[in-house]
Parts: structure tokens; sequence; C-alpha cells
């Protein structure tokens, strides 16, 4: 077992968070991520309603009396969020952790604080960072260029990004983006952060909720299977290279 400040300061065994991914943190994953040690967060947004989310919540309590969080991420929508609503849905959870992301959090940060609940915020660039940790994020998950989903616009890979935070930070850092090993661990760890923040390995496990073709394509996936798409509307994505996400560069 490794004991790092991540690890004493939310109550885990191992320095390893599996981070929000919509549609695929629901409480079969973050309850199993939780039973082996790890800390885990059920996506806000995968559930339809805020309603839907407090229910969700109480059914991964239902599967594990370990430690696991929400995550709340607040990005560009064709249709308004509730986000108060669902924000106030974790708080009267009891959720004692929250990972945010996307957008400023200090709306977020300031509720979750007075309500005694932890902050992890996910930043792309170092000034982003000091600025979550000026609002008084308890970590930063620091994301490099690496990253699936959303790597920002900023594209600085790990390697370089997560020792310029760790230079500048005075709060826990988190490594995230491309890691998925145990050596992968160790280099996170030399490099100054306290964790890794994992999540496309955690959709290849056997408890994510997702199709088992898809999880033996991830396997099965070399270094060049990935495609950045949506970097015109300044909402870069990357996904899996396929047929439909090359036409999507095609017609950008």
């Amino acid at each position: 077992m490794i004991s790092t400040p991540f690890t004493d300061l939310f109550g885990v065994d191992h320095p390893i968070i599996c981070g929000g991914m919509t549609g695929v943190g629901t409480a079969e994953l973050i309850s199993a991520v939780a039973e082996a040690g790890a800390l885990g967060f059920l996506t806000a947004l995968t559930q339809p309603t805020p309603e839907d989310l407090a229910r969700e919540i109480a059914r991964c309590r239902d599967m594990t009396d370990r430690p696991f969080g929400v995550n709340l991420t607040v990005l560009p929508t064709l249709r308004p969020v509730p986000y108060a609503e669902y924000r106030a849905a974790i708080i009267e959870s009891g959720i004692r952790v929250v990972e945010t992301a996307g957008s400023n959090p200090a709306e977020h940060v300031a509720d979750f604080k007075a309500s005694g609940v932890k902050v992890i915020h996910k930043a792309v660039a170092v000034r982003h960072a000091l600025k979550a940790q000026s609002l008084g994020v308890d970590a930063v998950s620091i994301d490099g260029f690496e990253c699936a989903g959303h790597p920002g616009e900023e594209d600085i890979p790990g390697l370089v990004l997560i020792p310029a935070a760790v230079r500048r930070l005075d709060i826990p850092v988190i490594a995230s983006g491309g890691f998925a090993t145990g050596s992968g661990l160790a280099a996170a760890l030399a490099l100054g952060a306290c964790a890794v923040n994992m999540g496309t390995r955690f959709v290849a496990s056997a408890e994510a909720p997702v199709h088992q073709n898809v999880k033996d394509q991830i396997v099965a996936n070399d270094e060049r299977a990935t495609q950045l798409v949506f970097r015109e509307f300044g909402n870069t994505g990357r996904v899996a290279r396929n047929a439909i996400s090359e036409e999507i560069v095609a017609r950008s």
C-alpha cells in the first residue's frame, strides 16, 4: 500500500482516482472502485435529474461503505442544466468529496466548502490550477494533453504539465491523462504528483456499464487510436479513432 498526501486527505488505501465519466460513472463501477480502495466519482450529469442523482448516490451506498464522491462537470450545453439543484442534491446526500471540471467552479466551490465538502478541481493549465487553489479547493487534478474526454485547448503534455503544476501549487496534485498501469503511477509519483486519475482504464473494467466490444477494442488499440474533434468550437474532445470521428474531422 502506498501512502501519500492524497490517501491521507481522502481516507483511501491507494493513490488512484476513477474520475468522472459521463454515462460510465454509475454505482456498479464506482462502488467496485471504492471496494478496491481507490476513490471513484459518480457522474452527476449521467443522471437525468437531481432526484435521480440522489437515488444513485443512495444505491452506491448500498453497495459499499467505503469513500466515494460525485463529479460535477460544467460545460457548454444546448439546454440549460440546473447545476444549483444538482449541487444541492450532492450536499443533501452527505457526499464528502466532489470532483469539479470544465468552467470556472467558483460558485460550486463556495457552496461545497461551506458544507464541509472537499473539492478536487480538474485543470488543463497551471494558471487554471492556481485559480482553483485560490478559490479554496483541496486538490487539483492536472489534466495533460494525453487525456481522453476533454483535454482543453492548451496542448501541454503531462511530462511537462505535472512537474510545472507541482512547483507552483501548495495543495496536492493528481496526475491525469494517459495513466493506466502501475508503472504510470510510479512515473507520476516521481514527477511529484500524489495520485493518478484514470478513466479509460476503468472503462475497460468488468464493472463498467459499457459493451464488451468497446472494452475489447480499448485493449486492442495502439497509441494512434484516438482522434481530436470539435477543436473549432473551443471544446476539444479526444475520442476513439473510427469512421465517425474521422468524418467529423473531415467536415470541420
